[in-house]
């Protein structure tokens, strides 16, 4: 049984996700936003890779392959966002989350665990759709023979 690669690729996002945001933490720059949202160059390394491979293989539909590379990003948002509950809850919960940067997402306020993951979901997916979106713009007009 062979592991498919929207589900490979989107579990790659997840483990290069969690350990850039591990790394972050140890060297204590977790509260920089603009380091933050440098994960958007994990997200697109591997929908490329999901997208490439698939015109290598010569799927080259536009739908196809539009569906293939939202599944890798929704697969690695959904992971990311489960492990990020789980992380939470093991470093103490609603507590540990008052101490993250009130300027990623909420702009201030105390959202509960729920509410912070929730706005990270509807936000990760969101910006799955629009790299997703984007990337097959730039492969549209190609060709297996481009790669």
């Amino acid at each position: 049984m062979s592991i498919s690669k929207e589900f490979n690729n989107g579990f790659l996002i997840f483990i290069s996700i969690g350990i850039y945001f591990l790394m972050m933490e140890l060297l204590g720059l977790s509260d920089v936003f603009y380091l933050r949202i440098l994960n958007i160059f994990i997200v697109i390394y591997f929908l490329q890779k999901t997208i490439k491979s698939n015109y290598q293989e010569g799927k080259t539909e536009y739908l196809e392959n539009l569906i293939s590379g939202t599944l890798t990003s929704l697969i690695g948002v959904i992971l990311s966002v489960a492990g990020l509950m789980v992380y939470i809850s093991m470093k103490g919960g609603d507590a540990y989350l008052s101490k993250l940067s009130a300027n990623f997402l909420f702009g201030g306020g105390s959202p509960s665990m729920n509410q912070y993951c929730i706005g990270l979901l509807f936000e990760g997916i969101a910006s799955s759709i629009i790299i997703t979106f984007t990337l097959m713009q730039y492969y549209k007009d190609r060709t297996v023979e481009n790669f």
